[in-house]
């Protein structure tokens, strides 16, 4: 008789990760799923008899300068909170911070600049409404991503941010990074398709 060889598997180890990172993520996916929605509807509706080509603020410009700048003091702080400099961390927030509630406030002068050159979001070509629905929604997100800043500032200033604490900043980076480039990808689209 032949003994029966049996071919065991080792069991893998599953892929771990932190449900908060997880739900992050899966937050992070439906929002590319809303502007890659409203995209869409753009182009779709840009066929439309009545489009009116939309001017782009020129404040959209120094804001892109802002949250670029903001991207690069977030990626200090992770550094700095990686290396466990505490006061170069709390700079770098603090920072970013500042830049991410600028931008928003750019936003707003945009909005009130569009305004000034007669595109309102009703009563005109729907166009002008795009632009407000993109950037304000947006700047709503980035407002969120601007508390989570002020949440992990906190924490930085209570010694809670460190090199065996990461998880937060990481996850605040994360965010932060994703919406720089969600605007950089409005801006860009706006320009192409005016």
């Amino acid at each position: 008789m032949v003994p029966e060889i049996k071919i065991v598997e080792e069991a893998k180890s599953p892929l771990a990760m932190n449900p908060k990172k997880f739900g992050l993520w899966l937050f992070i996916a439906t929002v590319i799923m809303l502007f890659g929605a409203w995209t869409s509807a753009y182009i779709v509706k840009r066929g439309d008899m009545g489009w009116s080509e939309i001017i782009v603020p020129d404040l959209f410009w120094i804001n892109t300068g802002i949250i670029l700048a903001s991207s690069a003091t977030m990626v200090w702080a992770v550094r700095a909170a990686r290396k466990d400099n505490l006061e170069a961390l709390k700079i770098a927030l603090s920072i970013t911070t500042i830049l991410g509630i600028a931008f928003v406030i750019g936003q707003f002068m945009a909005f009130d600049q569009m305004v000034a050159l007669k595109e309102h979001f009703t009563g005109g070509p729907v166009s002008h409404s795009f632009v407000y629905v993109l950037s304000g929604a947006h700047a709503v997100h980035l407002v969120s991503g601007v508390i989570f800043l002020i949440i992990v500032l906190v924490a930085a200033f209570r010694l809670k941010v460190h090199s065996k604490n990461m998880n937060q900043i990481e996850m605040c980076a994360t965010y932060w990074h994703f919406l720089d480039v969600l605007w950089l990808y409005l801006f860009v689209f706006l320009l192409l398709n005016k």
